[in-house]
């Protein structure tokens, strides 16, 4: 009995303890079941987690991407400062100076090319750097080193060391604008012969001009006062696109400000392009950039030098006055006539280009345009007034050579204001300035301006 009993107690015991065993396991299995969906979804999350910082690298690239070209841009921006060239770097980009473009009295401009390809004119100075040189150094960079414009010269940088001190600007291909100007190309070089440019061609340069101009006078952050315009200073590209250059005497000036300060007379400038005040102890403006401008205007106009001695007709050796003698007899034929290549068709575009250029060499600064006004009387989007005359102070009748200036006593009131307050009504003549002389009458050859 005990024994059977034995047996049934350790067959339940065995059965209990698979029960248990199985509860034990299946226990066991949903535990490792639950850790696992744990486990899982952390797995799950770290990845979304890691795909969204994938993502996120991913766009912070595409932002790169955009942000690549601006500065890039930014960065070029900064590079259109003028650079500081060495000695050792011009002598390389000119392979040792050794193409010649042109010398003068402020020293010789040699052409190069720079590491990147790009042409270069390079002016070295005169070593000896006197007060005039460097102040002309100076203004350079202190005007154009400081302003873009299509009509404006690039200056690319300079060179200020012990042995050499230079100026690099863009090359202009076809040089200045005198060498097309005048009769047989005179001014070319030896053995260069110019082609002789169409009246469109003069009109369009006329333009160009007269808009760089405008750009320094009213455009910059800060008025720029050229003070030598002519056409050796006005140089065309490949496809005779005008650039003013050559700011050896070019001055900054506040915009509210009506005068330039720091300069009155004292002979700057060019002779025969030079306004009449920069020739006498008065305030200046950018008025003498205007006159300067109506004398480039004439020889175009012409296609000759405003002062030639040596004509047989005397009355035509001072082209502005005569002009203005035909104008006022109402002979605008002779006048067009004597523009030599001026077709039917643009008639009318050199009668205007002669009565703005009678407007702009007015010896009142006041009476004189804003170049604004002088570019949109040139582009016909601006009635022209009949001009006055602008040459009252010398007494007609008589050659030019016996021309005698007017005997006023210079007590005249010289107004010499830079805006067009009243410009557009018709300006009555003013009482006699004080006397001018021979040289700011009469042109003559253009050579290095003229500085004290």
């Amino acid at each position: 009995m005990s024994t059977a009993v034995t047996a049934t107690v350790s067959a339940i015991c065995a059965t209990v303890a698979v029960v248990i065993t199985i509860a034990m396991i299946r226990r066991c299995r949903r535990w490792r079941w639950k850790v696992y969906k744990k486990f899982m979804a952390k797995i799950s999350d770290e990845v979304n987690r890691r795909n969204r910082e994938l993502e996120a690298c991913a766009a912070m690239n595409d932002v790169v991407i955009e942000i690549g070209p601006v500065e890039k841009f930014l960065h070029e921006i900064l590079n259109e400062k003028p650079m500081r060239f060495s000695s050792e770097q011009l002598a390389s980009c000119t392979g040792s100076y050794s193409t010649e473009l042109g010398s003068g009295g402020f020293g010789v401009v040699y052409k190069g090319e720079l590491p990147n390809g790009l042409p270069v004119a390079v002016k070295v100075l005169k070593v000896s750097m006197n007060k005039k040189v460097q102040e002309g150094f100076m203004a350079e960079i202190g005007t154009i080193g400081r302003t873009y414009h299509v009509h404006l010269v690039r200056l690319y940088g300079f060179c200020f060391d012990p042995n050499t001190k230079a100026l690099v600007y863009e090359y202009l291909e076809n040089g200045s604008l005198e060498k097309y100007l005048y009769r047989d190309g005179e001014d070319a070089g030896a053995g260069e012969r110019k082609e002789r440019l169409e009246w469109r061609t003069l009109h369009s340069i006329a333009i160009g001009t007269a808009k760089g101009i405008r750009y320094l006078h009213e455009e910059c952050q800060q008025r720029i006062v050229h003070y030598d315009i002519k056409p050796a200073n006005i140089l065309l590209t490949a496809d005779f696109t005008p650039k003013v250059a050559d700011f050896g005497l070019a001055r900054l000036g506040e915009r509210e400000n009506t005068h330039m300060s720091s300069l009155t007379g004292g002979g700057r400038g060019t002779p025969g392009y030079a306004a009449p005040e920069l020739w006498m102890a008065l305030p200046t403006t950018e008025k003498c950039d205007v006159y300067s401008f109506g004398m480039v205007l004439f020889e175009i106009l012409g296609r000759r030098r405003n002062y030639e001695a040596e004509l047989e007709d005397e009355s035509r050796e001072w082209f502005p006055k005569w002009v203005w003698d035909k104008y006022e007899q109402g002979d605008m034929e002779s006048i067009v006539s004597a523009a030599a290549g001026i077709g039917e068709a643009d008639r009318e575009k050199a009668e205007t280009m002669c009565k703005v250029a009678l407007w702009c060499v007015q010896f009142q600064p006041s009476a004189r345009p804003t170049m604004s006004s002088v570019v949109r009387m040139l582009e016909g989007e601006m009635a022209i007034v009949p001009p006055v005359n602008p040459f009252h102070y010398v007494s007609g009748g008589g050659s030019s050579g016996s021309w005698a200036l007017s005997s006023g006593t210079g007590t005249g009131t010289f107004t010499s204001s830079s805006r067009d307050t009243g410009w557009d009504s018709k300006v009555s003549a003013a009482s006699t300035p004080r006397k001018p002389t021979d040289e700011m009458v009469k042109g003559v050859k253009p050579t290095d301006p003229v500085t004290t």
